[in-house]
């Protein structure tokens, strides 16, 4: 037998001897079953799983039969209702599928369908989206051009209309009229696992990559950050980057420090430019306010002073009024305890 450890693995055609009792070593000691291997650790030693139907030999040398714990010979399924699962399935898959929209005349005057992009801006979450639109698309040179319209347990939306300015859209796209090859999008609603690998897939398929430079803004718990000393010394919010190897423009705040992660959304994205050689940079705020908060919304200010940024940063006294017009709706609309 080959070693495995401290244990032995033993191959199939091996049989345990008569007279030997079998039991199961405490997970604590290391012996998570391996379902897909199909092995599992008995007595130190690793022994393949018998199907549901074999024999096995007892301490007293009785013959009795193995039953599988996941297999039922009393359970019988009709092929119509298997027909009717895989129907139930493909219905759900289709309806969580990713629909990206683009105004027609984003893509019917470009090559391969592929417009022309040199700075895309995502912003994933509430306080990011409140900082664009209060210190970016106040400024009124914005126009929309897509959108997209999502379907899952947390977004439960309609099905996709043709309307670009709908208030209903998971994502939404702008682009900088007086330069066309700038353009942001506000994501303000949830991203399953599932579509989170189909979403910069449509998107960035979509964009001419040769000059394309990607800026992610997002919020996390500042309880999720890693660090040797108490969270409650730091003062939060405050911003931490990660980029990938193609990016080369400063930051304007402390790089991630290991073992610090990114999840989710953001991640899926920023993967995606790593892995297809695109310049990005993501810039996550982390803060102790979950719901939209002003204070948070000014950790991003520092950003408007990158090289990217700083010629679309508004007049301040305009990014002052929009804020606390945006706040203003928060309230009218969370007045629950009013």
């Amino acid at each position: 037998p080959a070693c495995f450890g401290s244990f032995k693995l033993r191959s199939p055609s091996q049989r345990p001897t008569l007279g030997r009792v079998q039991r199961p070593l405490p997970l604590n000691a290391g012996t998570a079953r391996a379902g897909s291997a199909g092995v599992r650790i008995v007595l130190g030693e690793r022994e393949p799983i018998r199907p549901a139907g074999s024999f096995m030999a007892t301490f007293f040398g009785e013959v009795l039969p193995v039953f599988s714990r996941a297999v039922d010979d009393d359970d019988d399924h009709d092929e119509e209702e298997l027909e009717e699962d895989v129907e139930i399935r493909k219905e759900i898959e289709k309806k969580r599928e990713v629909h990206l929209h683009w105004s027609s005349d984003v893509l019917d005057h470009c090559p391969e369908k592929r417009f022309p992009c040199t700075l895309f801006i995502l912003a994933v979450g509430e306080n990011a989206d409140g900082f664009l639109s209060s210190f970016v698309l106040s400024s009124g040179s914005w126009e929309v051009v897509g959108y997209i319209k999502l379907w899952n347990e947390r977004c439960r939306e309609s099905t996709p209309s043709n309307n670009l300015h709908s208030s209903a859209s998971s994502c939404v796209f702008y682009r900088l009229t007086s330069c066309p090859t700038v353009m942001l999008c506000q994501c303000c609603r949830h991203v399953t696992e599932d579509q989170q690998f189909h979403w910069p897939k449509k998107v960035f398929s979509s964009m001419q990559q040769s000059d394309l430079t990607v800026v992610i803004l997002s919020t996390c718990p500042v309880a999720l950050y890693k660090t040797p000393e108490s969270t409650c010394t730091l003062r939060s919010p405050f911003l931490r980057a990660l980029k990938t190897n193609k990016f080369r423009e400063d930051v304007k705040c402390s790089l991630m420090e290991p073992p610090n992660i990114v999840d989710g959304f953001p991640a899926a994205v920023l993967s995606y430019c790593q892995v297809w050689q695109i310049p990005a940079v993501l810039y996550q705020c982390y803060t102790d306010l979950p719901r939209l908060d002003p204070v948070t919304m000014e950790a991003f200010r520092p950003l408007l002073l990158l090289q990217s940024l700083s010629s679309l940063a508004v007049d301040p006294s305009k990014s002052t009024e929009a804020m606390k017009k945006l706040m203003k709706i928060t309230e009218i609309q969370s007045n629950m305890y009013i």
